[in-house]
């Protein structure tokens, strides 16, 4: 177990220090930082600035504005030529004009010079006018009627119900979906290197001298998954620093509440899911003669472990069809299903179980068959291992 812990400790160390795995986190975490900002400021959240209005039905309450302006400045003009005047100077951003018979008509006119006032200034000037016509409602009504409706979808045959207040919620497993196939994608360069390093440098030869073969590889693959986690690590303590701010300095993200156990669910799937994928990406350097050949064969490979985005349209028609229970039992197809599924309906509890134990079974196979065509295959130099040796080492 030391040695193994050894083996483990050095690829995790050497993997960390290279240039592309610096390149790659930093870069990933740079595209999330400018993401975060640019959505940051498109939502508008820190409005500055004076926006004119001519009310010529005489609707508007100014307690009405003072309440939805929030920080904003309205500013009311009797004069239009005085409010177009300052709205050419810049000393507003925009102007709306309140048709006479906007009770009948519903016509309101936006005027702006350069730049369309953002959704945070149309939506403060819309809560206002829509306050001051409820004014003499009674609170209760003037109260329903401003908050709007919520629906709640639940359907009859029992799976998950959905709503507008968690629809991140909704979007959150499809997005963990695609952030797992671009570190299936990412991963498949690091785990192939693993093993044709040595194999080429013929360093392999010294080392099964004082290491086994199941010491060997096992030790890679854990070296792998945390060097997986350390990149995993570093972004989604970006990813939480961002909802952070949004939460602070938006109303984006307001009254989403993270389902944990959800996170708890990937957690346990992950590992088992990446120590697979270590194998097979072991297995088919161990076969292939350099690692030129190996990247040709792993591009197709990795469908194997996003086959379930093919089945998009019939997770929403039918999420507990039985192509989608087969992905989820199936070992290399199980994460993604799970996490797509989890957002649309309830996924019976023998499935999750089963499909852990396929997943996990799987991984430790694996590893094992890993580690025994890697030694049938470390003499093999400059040609492909063939299929009957392979099936010989399987055996």
């Amino acid at each position: 177990m030391r040695t193994l812990l050894l083996i483990a400790q050095s690829e995790y160390l050497d993997r960390i220090r290279r240039r592309s795995f610096l390149l790659a986190t930093g870069g990933v975490a740079l595209i999330l930082i400018l993401v975060g900002v640019f959505g940051l400021w498109a939502s508008g959240s820190r409005v500055s600035g004076a926006v004119g209005y001519v009310d010529r039905a005489g609707l508007l309450k100014p307690d009405a504005l003072a309440q939805a302006a929030e920080g904003l400045e309205f500013r009311s003009y009797d004069d239009e030529a005085a409010a177009l005047a300052d709205l050419e100077a810049g000393r507003i951003q925009a102007l709306y004009f309140i048709a006479a018979d906007y009770l009948l008509s519903g016509r309101m006119t936006l005027l702006y010079w350069d730049k369309k006032p953002s959704n945070r200034i149309q939506a403060a000037f819309t809560e206002a006018l829509r306050a001051s016509l409820l004014a003499d409602a009674p609170p209760s009504v003037r109260r329903r009627l401003l908050d709007g409706f919520h629906v709640v979808m639940r359907a009859s045959e029992g799976e998950r119900e959905a709503s507008e207040e968690d629809i991140l919620n909704f979007i959150l497993p499809f997005v963990v979906g695609g952030f797992f196939t671009f570190v299936v994608m990412m991963a498949s360069g690091y785990l192939l290197q693993a093993v044709t390093t040595e194999k080429e440098n013929r360093m392999v030869e010294v080392l099964f001298t004082s290491v086994s073969a199941f010491q060997f590889i096992g030790g890679k693959a854990l070296g792998l998954i945390a060097v997986a986690f350390t990149q995993l690590g570093v972004w989604l303590a970006i990813l939480a620093a961002l909802v952070f701010v949004f939460l602070r300095f938006t109303d984006f993200l307001a009254g989403v509440r993270p389902s944990w156990d959800f996170f708890a669910l990937l957690l346990l799937y992950f590992i088992p899911t990446y120590a697979l994928l270590s194998a097979i990406m072991i297995i088919l350097g161990s076969v292939m003669a350099d690692l030129q050949q190996s990247q040709q064969i792993a591009g197709m490979v990795n469908l194997l472990f996003v086959l379930p985005f093919f089945f998009t349209v019939l997770l929403f028609t039918d999420p507990n069809s039985p192509i989608l229970v087969a992905l989820t039992l199936f070992p290399t197809t199980a994460f993604i299903t799970v996490a797509m599924r989890w957002g649309v309906t309830d996924i019976p509890a023998w499935q999750l179980v089963a499909a852990w134990f396929s997943v996990s079974g799987a991984a430790l196979l694996g590893i094992y068959l890993a580690a025994r065509v890697f030694r049938a295959g470390m003499l093999h130099y400059g040609r492909n291992v063939s299929f009957a040796r392979l099936l010989k080492a399987g055996r």
